[in-house]
């Protein structure tokens, strides 16, 4: 079969536009309103992160994240966390096989619910230390060791984790290094009347919706990749570096309420995370290019819950999302970046050619949906 042509960045963007139209379609056939959410599951989706959902119950939580799955031809796994789970239940462990012909034993490592390109961690924060961090290595380097040797996770590995903000008995507080993990914390607010209204309609009947696959591993992939193609600008790296240089109190750029209110800011990887979701928003919306309101945009979900504030802050009834808030407010937006190193210039009197850009790849077909194991 000959190659296809090159494909050009509007097909590319328009391609990618028409999977998000589809995605929502069949994600809205049993999911209700909770439109910012699903946009940001998707957003952390192509951005190749990982997501932590926080709500009430009953907002839909785990059942928007299934639902995404089942829209989705990738192996989903789902780990309901309890105070008494272990790390070999997540990870896997070794059993004892005895050949039947010869009678020889030997170990064999028996893959557990962390092997799926899509894992549900629901209710994360009710298992212990020890457990949440079974999940660290596989969140960060998508990989599991496990009896002294190193199992690599097949691409695309993404971790979806919700939270109960509200009851705190029987839980354990996420570390900070595993919240770091998370790319985006998203918060859950309750539905508008209309929608409310229309909840207990759908739920309150016999009919049930079908979800249909409509994208595979290599689809997402691709779109993926091609979101490490999408251009920002120096001056929007650098209003990205600065806003996350702003939540530090004990920097000398960071303003004076932060210092009053923060005990600790967020570290290099919230600049990253901001940069790369704010890519993703913009293949989600149809544009080629990053701008200050996608910063804006992306600020709270990537900040919120790598900043934690202090006593006066507690005292003052001042939460994270006012800071995050603030900050944005402060720190201006750069109307430049920073100049280039001098080796780069080019000579008086001669424009330095610039490479053209990498084509994008070439979306794979659509494949069906694998059985569920």
């Amino acid at each position: 079969m000959a190659t296809p042509p090159p494909m050009s960045p509007e097909e590319a963007v328009h391609r990618v536009a028409q999977a998000r139209e589809a995605l929502l379609g069949e994600v809205h056939k049993v999911i209700i309103g909770q439109d910012e959410m699903i946009e940001q599951m998707l957003i952390c989706l192509f951005a190749r992160g990982n997501c932590l959902t926080i709500g009430v119950p009953g907002l839909a939580k785990t059942l928007t994240i299934s639902t995404l799955a089942d829209a989705l031809a990738m192996r989903f796994s789902r780990i309901q966390f309890t105070p008494d789970l272990m790390p070999s239940d997540i990870t896997g462990t070794e059993i004892i096989d005895q050949d039947a012909a010869t009678g020889q034993r030997v170990f064999r490592f028996v893959h557990g619910p962390i092997f799926s390109n899509i894992v549900l961690a629901d209710e994360i924060n009710r298992t212990p230390p020890k457990t949440q961090a079974a999940l660290l290595q596989a969140m960060q380097e998508h990989e599991v060791t496990a009896a002294g040797k190193t199992y690599k996770l097949e691409p695309p590995f993404f971790v979806m984790a919700t939270q109960n903000p509200i009851e705190q008995e029987g839980t354990y507080p996420l570390p900070e290094a595993q919240l770091d993990r998370f790319m985006l914390s998203i918060n859950i607010g309750y539905p508008t009347r209309a929608e409310e209204r229309q909840i207990v309609m759908a739920t309150t009947q016999s009919t049930t919706a079908e979800v249909k696959a409509v994208l595979h591993g290599r689809d997402i992939l691709w779109i993926q990749q091609l979101v490490r193609q999408v251009p920002a600008g120096p001056h929007m790296v650098d209003y990205a570096v600065d806003l996350v240089r702003a939540t530090r109190p004990k920097e000398p750029p960071s303003p004076d309420f932060v210092k009053n209110w923060l005990a600790w800011g967020a570290g290099p990887r919230a600049a990253q995370n901001i940069i790369l979701s704010a890519k993703a928003r913009v293949i989600l919306h149809g544009r080629f290019a990053v701008t200050a309101d996608d910063i804006r945009a992306m600020a709270f979900p990537v900040l919120r819950h790598r900043l934690f504030t202090n006593f006066n802050a507690d005292a003052e009834g001042v939460d994270v999302e006012q800071v995050i808030e603030r900050i944005l407010q402060t720190v201006p937006e750069p109307s430049y970046g920073e100049s280039l190193p001098p080796q780069t210039h080019a000579p008086a009197g001669k424009s330095q050619p610039q490479p053209p850009p990498p084509p994008p790849p070439e979306p794979p077909p659509v494949a069906s949906k694998p059985p569920k194991k």
